[in-house]
This record gives structure tokens, C-alpha cells and sequence, in this order.
């Protein structure tokens, strides 16, 4: 086997147990025994698109794809019709292996079944290939900032060399067991919460979604999620800055701590402000911030147990970062471009550049410090450059501000757009944004507010694990900020 993740698992115990799940328990043998099982039903096809919950069976068949040299599209549950009409046009998908073979059905993409796997439907179609960067293994679509997700092509080198890099960094860590909570289509997860554990011998447990707390428009349960880590007894997990304060909250509240098991909590996708992880930690949960792209293969920087400080970590040894103009640039093997046609220059060694859109600097111990998007920068009226995320942090580490999105280009202050955390009063938020404000400078205080409901999928505001959509939010109450500024004084108005 010439992949190195599937070199890895060859060379382990045949009876060691490495995946686990609703269904039980999976020993390496027979993992390696279904892969080239799948691997050789995908004869034929060239993309395959995998729509399936959290479970063994998602990993073997990501493992299947990249031992049969098959691109592999992860579709997020969360991605709309539209969105996953898109994502399987533009790749021109010809294979889905589904446990929700309706939900592909009804597209009308011209799919039909021809075969079934550890519980999933094969199904397949005939159509035009297109272009696709030479050497893609994976397509992951973005569902950032437009509803139209794009699609970022990446190779296995990238992705082996991010998941390395992962384990070099946390190598003397005792994690044996990792239990994914994100969702496997996420890169994060998968790279950092599959390959990863799997390159050093772990064992990854994979529950399904729902028993995990994730419920779609419903929301997020953070009693579900600490029963499970209770019963799988982790050594490590991965969370958004959401869940990580939806937990700590939940803990604060029952006086309940997390398994003692847990020696690491990695936490990524947003900033994430100091009091939340200090907050996380005064109650037994060990996270630690870490910083990724989609374009860089996923983890760029991550701090942990003695080596921890303000920002996102120090780089891993996998990529080169450097600061241009204020801009972070990432140096790394997994971009090969995007399915538009953009293609980006490769340097001798196979590397690519790339401008992150992000601003930062290092500190004096080479740790990395971001200070928000370049394009999300406002200019206040008075002149000054001001990043939202950094007071959108301060007032999410409120217990009563569920998600916020802070606006006030050419005006005289910031105001915030606020979606409340469940049963938190108007009396609350208000308090929440004092205490916020009396830690910001006079020029980053939130001036007027707007308390809305909540931000999710289904209305265009969030992304599937939760991160507002900055442009559709603005977009959907610009009238109403419009008419806070219009006031002429600071005031807050609840729709």
C-alpha cells in the first residue's frame, strides 16, 4: 500500500480495535478487509460522493476512495438541496454511497441504485466528467459566506502531511482514544480526528450525530454530548468555539465535570476569546485554540500543554507561514486549486502560497496571533480600523449571547446584531454587553443592538456547524441598522 494512512494501519495489530460506533466495535483487519471490499465495487467511477452520518463506515469508505485513487466529496449533512445539487454538479459526481439514498433521489440527478454497503446505498449515474486538478483526492466545499458552496480541490500529500504534523506536535500527549463530535465531512475532524489517531494507533469513536447533541434547526444539546463523552471516556475531541461554550455553560449550571480521561481539547474554526477557554478550563476541560484553512489541508497552528499562549499556536512543521502586509500566508502541499479553474503556482517541492485573507502577526515566541478577516475590516467614522471578530469573541464569552455579528463601517460606533442564548431576558443581554463593553476600549464598545432569533441553515445565516453568515446578516436587518444609527444616540431595539 503506497498511501501512508493505509501503510499505517497495515502495520498494526490485526486485532486491534480502531474504530467503534453505534455498530460496535471495528479491529484492523476487518477495516482493511472492507476497504478493499468497497474499493474494488468503485471500478468505474471517478468521483465519489459520500452523504452519511458520523460511524465506522464513513471512515472506511474514505479510506476505500483513497485506496481505489478515487476522488472523494464528503457532503455535509447540513448542505441544502440546492447546495448539494451544486457541489455533485460541479464535481460531476458519478457515484453516491448514502444512508439517505431519498434525500439524493430527490434531486432528480439522474442516480439510480446499483448496489448496497455496510448498511449504505451505492448508487450511480452517467455523466461528462470535468476538470479536476491532477492528483485530487478530496473536494471539500466551503459553506462560507455565499450559498453557492466552493469546491477546493486537495491532494493526499497535503492531507497525510497536515495529519503528520498534527501528531508530531501532540506526539508525547497520552491520547489513545479520540472521539469525533464534529461531523466527518468537516476537514477538521476528518484530518485531525480520523487520520491523525489513526497514524499513531488510536482508537477513534464514532457515535452517531444526534447522540451527540447535534439537532439540526433544533439546536445543539450539551447534556447529550457530556453523557457520551462520559461513557466513551476520550482522551481527546475537537469543538467549535459554539459547542465549547454551549458545554462549559452546561457544566457551570449542573456542577458536573468532564470525563478525567480527556488530556486534550482542540478548538478551531472562529476565534475563540482567552476568557472562554480560561472558563473552559476553571471547569475540567483542557482546550487549547489552534488555527486551519480548507486551502492549507486544515490545521496550520495549534498551542497545547506547555507550549500555550494568547493566539492560535505556533505553526506546525508542515507549512510555512510568513506575514505580508498584514496578511497571513500559508506555504503547504494539500491546495491544488479550485473547481472554478483557479490554479495556483506550485513551487519545486509541490508547495503552494497561499493568501489567507486573514490579518496577524507573530509573537516574540513565534506564536501566531490573528486579528481578524481583511475583508470583514471596518473603518469607523472617526477613522479607526476596527476588527469584529475580536469584540464578537468578548461579547460571545457573555453566557447570554448565543451568536453576534458586529457591524458599523463609517459610523460613529459598532453596533451588534444578537442572537440571544436560550431563555437569556432582554434584562440579560443588556447586562451582557456592559460587562463586555467595560473590557473593550471606548472606540470597540457596541453603541445600539438589535436582538433577533437565532441564526441557522435553514434561514441563510449559519453555516451547518454554526458560524454566522457576516454578509446574509447584514443583508437580512440592514434596514434595522440602519434605523439604530438613524436614532442618532446609542440605543437597542428587540425584533
Amino acid at each position: 500500500m503506497n498511501n501512508p494512512l493505509l501503510r499505517a494501519l497495515a502495520l498494526q495489530s490485526p486485532h486491534a480495535v480502531l474504530l467503534s460506533g453505534a455498530d460496535g466495535d471495528w479491529r484492523t483487519a476487518d477495516i482493511l478487509a472492507q476497504v478493499e471490499t468497497l474499493s474494488s465495487r468503485l471500478a468505474g467511477c471517478r468521483v465519489l460522493a459520500v452523504l452519511a452520518d458520523n460511524g465506522p463506515a464513513w471512515v472506511m469508505a474514505d479510506l476505500a476512495a483513497m485506496h481505489a485513487g478515487k476522488v472523494h466529496l464528503p457532503l455535509p449533512g447540513f448542505f441544502s438541496p440546492e447546495q448539494m445539487a451544486h457541489a455533485l454538479a460541479r464535481t460531476a459526481a458519478d457515484a453516491v454511497l448514502t444512508d439517505q439514498p431519498e434525500r439524493i433521489g430527490a434531486l432528480d440527478l439522474g442516480f439510480s441504485i446499483t448496489d448496497r454497503w455496510m448498511g449504505m446505498t451505492l448508487m450511480r449515474r452517467v455523466v461528462a466528467p470535468v476538470a479536476i486538478p491532477a492528483g485530487t483526492a478530496k473536494i471539500s466545499f466551503t459553506s462560507g459566506s455565499t450559498g453557492a458552496p466552493k469546491g477546493v480541490c486537495l491532494s493526499a500529500e497535503g492531507l497525510h502531511d497536515t495529519a503528520g504534523a498534527v501528531l508530531d506536535r501532540l506526539a508525547d500527549l497520552p491520547i489513545q482514544r479520540h472521539l469525533a463530535v464534529l461531523p466527518l465531512a468537516l476537514l477538521l475532524e476528518n484530518v485531525a480526528g480520523v487520520y491523525t489517531p489513526l497514524l499513531r494507533g488510536a482508537a477513534v469513536h464514532l457515535p452517531p450525530l444526534q447522540q451527540l447533541g447535534w439537532h439540526g434547526m433544533a439546536g445543539f444539546d450539551p447534556a447529550a454530548l457530556h453523557a457520551t463523552a462520559e461513557a466513551a471516556r476520550p482522551d481527546s475531541l475537537i469543538l467549535v468555539p459554539e459547542l465549547l461554550k454551549a458545554w462549559t455553560l452546561y457544566l457551570a449550571k449542573t456542577a458536573k465535570r468532564p470525563p478525567v480521561s480527556l488530556d486534550y481539547v482542540a478548538v478551531g474554526g472562529a476565534r475563540v476569546d482567552p476568557a472562554l477557554l480560561q472558563g473552559a478550563r476553571a471547569f475540567g476541560l483542557p482546550a487549547y485554540q489552534g488555527y486551519g484553512l480548507t486551502e492549507c489541508g486544515s490545521v496550520v497552528s495549534l498551542n497545547r500543554p506547555g507550549d500555550d499562549r494568547p493566539g492560535v499556536g505556533r505553526p506546525l512543521e508542515h507549512a510555512r507561514v510568513r506575514i505580508d502586509g498584514g496578511e497571513v500566508r500559508v506555504q503547504a502541499r494539500a491546495f491544488l486549486g479550485y473547481l472554478d479553474g483557479q490554479r495556483p503556482l506550485n513551487d519545486s517541492e509541490g508547495s503552494v502560497e497561499f493568501a489567507t485573507g486573514d490579518l496577524g502577526d507573530f509573537d516574540a515566541q513565534g506564536h501566531l496571533r490573528l486579528a481578524g478577516r481583511r475583508k470583514n475590516l471596518l473603518i469607523s467614522s472617526f477613522g479607526r480600523n476596527l476588527s469584529p471578530e475580536w469584540v464578537e469573541s468578548t461579547l460571545l464569552a457573555q453566557p447570554a449571547i448565543g451568536q453576534v455579528v458586529v457591524a458599523g463601517d463609517a459610523r460613529p460606533y459598532l453596533s451588534a446584531i444578537l442572537a440571544p442564548a436560550p431563555g437569556a431576558r432582554p434584562e440579560d443581554i443588556a447586562s451582557a454587553v456592559d460587562a463586555a463593553n467595560a473590557g473593550l476600549p471606548d472606540y470597540a464598545r457596541i453603541g445600539a443592538w438589535l436582538s433577533v432569533p437565532p441564526f441557522n441553515p435553514r434561514n441563510g445565516l449559519a453555516t451547518g456547524n454554526g458560524r454566522p453568515v457576516r454578509a446574509a446578516i447584514l443583508d437580512r436587518f440592514a434596514a434595522e441598522l440602519a434605523a439604530l444609527y438613524d436614532n442618532k444616540e446609542p440605543t437597542n431595539a428587540v425584533l
